[in-house]
């Protein structure tokens, strides 16, 4: 693991658990009891944080994640001035009041349902808490990872954000399982873990039994124990912390491997207690019908009242049991089985569920019914079929986790990946190591650095070109992301040699009938354009245009940026009919594919209100120019270039017009 990877995941404000404890006392640093206290709730809840004065503690506890839980230890003076303020905060899960007159506090402390006990004694506060962590009394309020898949909602941009999570988390966690692990990974993870608990003797102590005794058999044992292996994970997972989660794959399949050992035989319904807000819990009513994926592992309990005493009354949150049927018949689903603990069930990361059924008792309990899915479900073969990961495939078997982070926008990481596969691969792998600068140089790009991206391109288009056939589409892919960059520098020149080659290449491979090619005549024509010389820009897009009707269907997207360039040289060549004729054809499909409040719709918006004020129709342009600003201003500061220009657009407009 590089030294930049551990300082960031070592950093003093990065808990890399969900629960921490803050104590808020005018004395809590002051006399050696208190300290002495300190070192005992380490060993219980490893990260503490110590507060002397409210205002730095409200500070600290507004600005933690919403998905990490405090178990705030407040004094009875202090918690009457910071309780009535934090009190509703979901990140905040139970108080403890520690104080020298109890009956005094307890009569404020009754208005709050989140304070647990009011103590007055030191050593009951560390039994208490010593006790509610045993008996797991925290693990209906830890947050449950999932995403939600659904076909149609009212607000699209909000249905495409949370599909695209559904897709992306499941294909990430899809590459985990499926990766090979190196022997170094558990011992990297060891010693990353004894720097992350360095001074917690306690869990100092399990790190070395879990170096000793550790064995892909008892996987199951060391998840569900209370563990360091146990809270990294689920926090990792969470957070997708992708350095932690990669060193954990060999446990991953380890857990994977001894579910499929322990796997139930008959359907069963199981339960799962959760604390749910009001927006969670309106998110899955809304959803009902649809898909939620588990971003974690699914602790359940076969027996129903034991699912639900772990559920106590809350003001802010509402009391949720998911009822939970699954059928080990069906074909290729996530496995799920026995833990070996009294009457628990787990199910397997990235296990995918159909949402049956919500509806609230008159208890006010929610109750949610949920179906375990088969990776051969029909919709879920048709929502994966571009992303899931292939099995089979195995020369991209170690890039896939690059490219689903790269897809992610996880740029950062997806870096750090291809950087430490480097490391590992060994000299004569050409593949991976071509394909890993190819990545790199791609990243590069995104992140603007051209001068980097070249140097990463050329390292791999010259193992390409020593190692593949002349045509191989591969080589290909590579001058084309040269001439991408020659473009972007203003090297038209080069840039144009570049893609005329790529384009050589798969017009041979592909026997002239390829995506790539559509694409690759696009760029040429841009150039073309950008030489003024529009009619060889028209035809290479109207050849471009003809290859994808043959490959996408009529609505799809890359047919709808095709007709808004065709558009533009119409509009340059002073053909304005068929310049709105085309604008419209590329408005219609983005408005299928965006919400009405994309920018890629304004800029449409924008070029026919262009073309209207060339035709001198003054209010018409005015119309679409006001409509394009619309959506600009609902996207970006009014400093925006976007906005500064259609702004000077409609001004402009609006003085012809008087």
């Amino acid at each position: 693991m590089g030294a930049s990877v551990r300082k960031s995941l070592l950093a003093d404000d990065h808990n890399l658990e969900i629960f921490s404890l803050v104590w808020l006392d005018a004395s809590v640093n002051t006399g050696q009891e208190n300290i002495n206290v300190q070192q005992q709730l380490r060993t219980l809840i490893h990260q503490l944080k110590t507060f002397d004065n409210t205002r730095d503690c409200l500070e600290y506890i507004r600005h933690i994640s919403k998905n990490d839980r405090i178990i705030l230890i407040v004094s009875g003076r202090l918690g009457q001035e910071i309780v009535p303020r934090i009190h509703r905060l979901r990140q905040v899960s139970i108080i403890y009041v520690y104080c020298m007159d109890k009956e005094k506090n307890s009569k404020w402390a009754r208005k709050y349902s989140k304070i647990k006990n009011v103590i007055v004694n030191l050593d009951e506060l560390v039994v208490q808490i010593r006790s509610d962590r045993a008996k797991r009394n925290y693990e209906s309020d830890e947050p449950l990872p999932f995403n939600i898949y659904k076909k149609s909602v009212n607000d699209e941009k909000v249905a495409n954000d949370s599909n695209n999570q559904f897709i992306y988390s499941g294909s990430l966690i899809d590459c985990l399982l499926h990766m090979p692990s190196y022997t170094t990974d558990q011992s990297q993870l060891i010693s990353l873990c004894r720097d992350i608990y360095k001074g917690d003797a306690n869990e100092l102590l399990i790190l070395n039994e879990f170096e000793q005794t550790y064995t892909s058999n008892n996987a199951l044992w060391w998840y569900t124990r209370d563990s360091f292996v146990m809270r990294l994970l689920n926090k990792a997972f969470q957070e997708q912390t992708i350095d932690l989660l990669y060193l954990f794959r060999f446990f991953l399949h380890d857990v994977q491997d001894q579910l499929k050992r322990n796997r139930c035989v008959s359907p069963i319904r199981v339960y799962r207690e959760q604390f749910l807000s009001n927006d969670e819990l309106q998110t899955l009513n809304n959803s009902i019908g649809g898909l939620i994926s588990m971003n974690s592992f699914l602790l359940a309990h076969s027996n129903r009242q034991k699912a639900l005493k772990h559920l106590t009354e809350s003001d802010e949150l509402r009391g949720t049991l998911f009822e939970i049927d699954a059928d080990p018949r069906l074909g290729e689903i996530k496995p799920f089985g026995y833990t070996g603990q009294d009457d628990e069930i787990l199910f397997m990361v990235g296990s995918i569920f159909r949402i049956n059924d919500i509806h609230r008792q008159h208890d006010g309990l929610s109750i949610i019914r949920i179906t375990l899915c088969s990776d051969n479900d029909p919709q879920l073969k048709l929502i994966f079929k571009d992303l899931k990961f292939d099995t089979n495939d195995k020369k991209r078997k170690l890039l896939s986790f690059g490219d689903i982070l790269w897809r992610m926008g996880k740029l950062t990481e997806a870096e750090k990946y291809y950087q430490r596969l480097l490391t590992n691969l060994s000299g004569d792998d050409y593949y991976n190591i071509s394909e890993c600068y190819y990545a790199l140089g791609n990243i590069a790009m995104e992140k603007d650095n051209c001068n980097l991206s070249y140097e990463w391109h050329e390292k791999s288009l010259e193992i390409k070109k020593q190692t593949l056939e002349e045509f191989d589409p591969s080589i290909a892919d590579s001058y084309s992301s040269i001439a991408d960059i020659e473009r972007k520098k203003g090297n038209s020149s080069q840039a144009f040699e570049s893609y005329n080659k790529a384009l050589d290449i798969w017009i041979k491979a592909y026997d002239g009938d390829h995506p790539k090619i559509a694409m690759c005549l696009n760029n040429i024509g841009c150039i073309y354009g950008e030489e003024k010389n529009y009619i060889k820009t028209l035809e290479c897009h109207e050849k471009s245009l003809k290859i994808l009707k043959k490959h996408f269907p009529a609505d799809h997207l890359c047919l709808g940026q095709a007709y808004n360039n065709i558009g533009s040289v119409y509009r340059y060549l002073g053909n304005y009919e068929l310049a709105l004729e085309n604008y419209q054809l590329s408005l219609k499909i983005k408005t299928k594919t965006f919400s009405s409040k994309h920018p890629s719709i304004a800029s449409t918006f924008s070029n026919i209100a262009c073309v209207y004020e060339e035709m001198n129709e003054f209010q018409l342009a005015l119309a679409y120019y006001e409509k394009a600003a619309s959506i600009y201003r609902h996207n970006f500061p009014p400093t925006y270039p976007d906005n500064v220009r259609i702004i000077d657009d409609i001004k402009r407009i609006s003085s012809k017009l008087k």
